[in-house]
């Protein structure tokens, strides 16, 4: 299960700040005229639809201006309230997508015929550094090495 959270992260990283970056916009464009137009609707006491639909459309051309008017009219709290909702959504749908770009098993997103299959320069125990016949990059098969120094090459040759 490790590998899964250890995956996703190094997945998502850029994600991160775009999805923080992404939150702080839509609260802007979009909370801050949502929470004003409640805030003005509800200011007769009962909610009126036809203020707020009216509101809301003069507040979302002008986000930033309702984005002040939110704080100099006092709706804070309406504004904290829906800012709240919105975060909860924006969360639940933020650790869907964290959860689905967790890898599937182990091997994922590892090169098939890399090194990444040793770790600490093990390999080098039976491969070499510097010289022999390239199997990888940084990884060579010593050709003066005693034993079986066969190699399968696995692939085609395309002729043009």
């Amino acid at each position: 299960m490790n590998y899964k959270l250890r995956g996703a992260l190094k997945k998502s990283k850029k994600s991160f700040i775009i999805c923080a970056i992404l939150w702080v916009v839509l609260t802007i464009v979009f909370v801050s005229p949502l929470a004003y137009s409640i805030f003005v609707a509800n200011s007769g006491g009962s909610f009126d639809l036809n203020i707020f639909i009216e509101t809301i459309f003069k507040s979302l051309s002008n986000p930033f201006g309702s984005f002040g008017d939110v704080f100099s009219n006092g709706a804070g709290g309406v504004f904290f309230q829906t800012l709240l909702y919105f975060s909860i959504i924006y969360l639940v749908f933020f650790f869907i997508g964290f959860a689905k770009s967790a890898p599937k098993n182990e091997y994922t997103d590892i090169e098939h015929g890399s090194s990444d299959w040793s770790q600490h320069g093990e390999q080098y125990q039976i491969l070499s550094k510097n010289k022999g016949i390239i199997l990888a990059e940084d990884n060579y098969l010593p050709v003066d090495k005693r034993g079986n120094v066969n190699v399968l090459v696995v692939g085609r040759i395309r002729f043009w």
